[in-house]
């Protein structure tokens, strides 16, 4: 069972002698029962909501960025990546170099994604023994043939 959200709210009278609820944090509850009902909060200056916004803009983790990849990788992972890693940084000095490296990237980007995953390893294992249930691609798409072959033309350099 949830408990309904506290809600605050400041009766004004009107002049008729009837109230309405107000935030407490609204102008008219702030000047009291006896101000205008047309009483706005500014859009810009002071007591205008721009004021709140904080000085530091707020960072947005890159999740292919190798320190994060790192950080979120499990020990056991982290060898095989650093290793890779190097190899394509090496190799990024030319553009082809770069595109792998931003494609290795992504797959460890994925790795950190699917490790995260309870279970991971015992599916891994059960895979590599043979006893996972698995179905072959063509049964599990039955259109696997084009899906393959228009993913192998796309892939190919075009002159």
């Amino acid at each position: 069972m949830s408990a309904a959200p506290l809600r605050a709210e400041v009766h004004v009278r009107r002049a008729a002698g009837s109230t309405r609820r107000v935030s407490p944090l609204s102008p008219v509850a702030a000047a009291g029962p006896s101000s205008s009902r047309r009483m706005r909060r500014p859009t810009s200056g002071p007591g205008s909501n721009l004021n709140r916004m904080p000085a530091e803009p707020v960072q947005v983790e890159d999740p292919n960025d190798p320190e994060v990849i790192v950080r979120d990788l499990p020990e056991q992972e982290r060898a095989e990546f650093l290793r890779q890693y190097h190899e394509a940084a090496d190799a990024s000095r030319d553009p082809v170099g770069y595109r792998q490296l931003q494609r290795l990237l992504h797959a460890w980007r994925l790795t950190v994604i699917a490790t995260s995953r309870a279970g991971y390893y015992e599916e891994l294992a059960a895979v590599r023994s043979g006893r996972a249930q698995t179905r072959p691609a063509e049964e599990a798409f039955p259109d696997w043939q084009e899906l393959l072959a228009a993913a192998r033309a796309q892939s190919q350099p075009s002159r």
